[in-house]
């Protein structure tokens, strides 16, 4: 997990290549993308956790993507401890929790200030509607521009990413949430933001699957005992099973390099 875990130490050498936590909290990352849209200045947002850890170890591709991301915050409480431990502190604070699915409706309401036209680009095209219409009607003057839900398998290097990168383009969106699963959002986020600098790129996930009632978060008395993990196993177990038992398995290596971190940041 040496590719990761670089990201502890906040002394390494080669810190410009380390998949890292660059925002800690809400403040600070609304605060920064807000001046983004006002400015017409593109972003990219990724939401860590320990299925992308996994991923990160041995995905070159994915780890170069998270690696361009200008905004990179920890989604899931694993992260956040193993930071604490680490005393690992991003732009000066405390790491905090920023589960994607719930930047979605800030970021909306961001981009109705703005005057920022929004697309959502992965999951289905049912699904896509029917978040589409939630989101125009809780926000009002909102415009979703664009629903692409591409088909699957995916590529965001191939045809099909020069096709959604096109489609976003002519659409005029300036706020993006992808919902591709990763390693496909980042990748292609990373890969989108250079031919589209004015863009924002938040890779959310579930996230509107959850505003279109596709899929139900965790109650929230679930989320405060960290174990909304185990709701979302739960509720499909042949798709996530195997993903939760590779992150379980990666916890002891990232607990021993969290501690041998601390004494170096602690410098």
């Amino acid at each position: 997990m040496t590719r990761f875990v670089s990201f502890l130490n906040s002394r390494q050498a080669d810190a410009q290549r380390a998949v890292r936590i660059t925002t800690p909290n809400r403040e600070i990352l609304f605060d920064q993308l807000s001046a983004c849209m006002a400015g017409r200045q593109g972003f990219t947002l990724a939401t860590l956790n320990l299925d992308h850890v996994v991923k990160l170890e041995h995905d070159s591709a994915f780890r170069e993507a998270y690696i361009a991301h200008s905004h990179v915050v920890a989604d899931g409480n694993p992260i956040v401890w193993l930071c604490q431990i680490a005393g690992y502190r991003a732009d000066g604070a405390e790491v905090e929790l920023l589960p994607g699915s719930e930047l979605v409706t800030p970021l909306i309401a961001m981009a109705q200030k703005h005057d920022v036209s929004v697309a959502l680009v992965g999951s289905t095209s049912e699904i896509l509607a029917k978040a589409a219409g939630r989101i125009e009607a809780a926000h009002p003057g909102v415009r979703v521009v664009a629903r692409i839900a591409p088909d699957f398998p995916f590529d965001p290097q191939g045809p099909a990413g020069d096709a959604v990168i096109e489609e976003l383009r002519a659409s005029g969106a300036r706020m993006v949430f992808l919902a591709l699963g990763a390693p496909r959002q980042e990748v292609f986020a990373a890969r989108a933001a250079k031919q589209l600098p004015e863009c924002g790129f938040a890779s959310v996930g579930a996230g509107i699957d959850f505003i279109a009632g596709a899929q139900q978060r965790a109650p929230v008395w679930v989320q405060r005992v960290a174990m909304e993990w185990a709701w979302r196993m739960l509720s499909n177990p042949r798709r996530l099973g195997r993903r939760y038992a590779g992150c379980f398995a990666a916890l002891p290596a990232l607990l021993r390099s969290a501690r041998s971190a601390r004494p170096l940041n602690a410098r």
